[in-house]
């Protein structure tokens, strides 16, 4: 199946970090990420999935590289397990550490895992091709209008984000939404191989 062709490229890599293959997958909020990274990761046998936005914070939206580095990379690049403490966003506070093992392959997923402090740690950038507007109109529907204020402020956070340090422009490889799944194009980095194309049959439903 395309999305174990996909896996097993990635888990051919060399190591990136320690002795971590660590995958980022960024692209706009509301463009899919945390999804298609869930079909990667359970065809990668269960590889870790980071997610972002256990990093980030209500006062934190981006500015969370230092906790990142300190509590999972450097960590990773030691081959030690990071145990990184994940933010409740209802609570507003830090919940139990969580640990997380340095497997041949790990994925990152969230806006600004592509970020330039973190590229060098990274063995393959994947970006989710989805136009910014129609990513934001799909967070937007999914969280409901209670969530309207926050939204409005994380567009706008986003916007500076992307404007001061872009990731697109870096990633190897473009994940396309199609109809039946995902196309896997090669990304503005230039990196060559097939263009892959990933069917819902592959792996759990695609984003909604």
């Amino acid at each position: 199946m395309a999305i174990h062709d996909l896996a097993t490229r990635l888990s051919r890599l060399s190591a990136s970090c320690g002795p971590v293959r660590l995958i980022g997958v960024d692209g706009h909020a509301g463009s899919g990420k945390s999804t298609f990274a869930g079909r990667l990761a359970a065809a990668l046998d269960g590889a870790p999935v980071l997610h972002l936005d256990d990093i980030a914070t209500h006062e934190e939206l981006f500015t969370w590289t230092r906790r990142l580095l300190h509590q999972v990379i450097e960590p990773l690049s030691r081959g030690e397990t990071a145990h990184y403490l994940p933010y409740d966003w209802r609570a507003r506070a830090f919940g139990p550490a969580r640990p997380l093992p340095p497997a041949p392959v790990v994925l990152v997923e969230g806006v600004g895992a592509g970020r330039r402090v973190l590229r060098p740690y990274l063995a393959r950038l994947l970006w989710m091709e989805v136009p910014a507007e129609e990513a934001w109109a799909r967070g937007r529907s999914r969280d409901g209008e209670e969530q309207r204020a926050f939204w409005d402020g994380w567009v706008a956070a986003e916007r500076r984000h992307f404007a001061e340090d872009p990731s697109r422009p870096y990633a190897d490889l473009l994940v396309r939404q199609r109809p039946q799944g995902y196309e896997v194009l090669p990304g503005p980095a230039g990196i060559a191989g097939p263009t892959l194309f990933l069917t819902h049959r592959d792996g759990p439903s695609a984003v909604c």
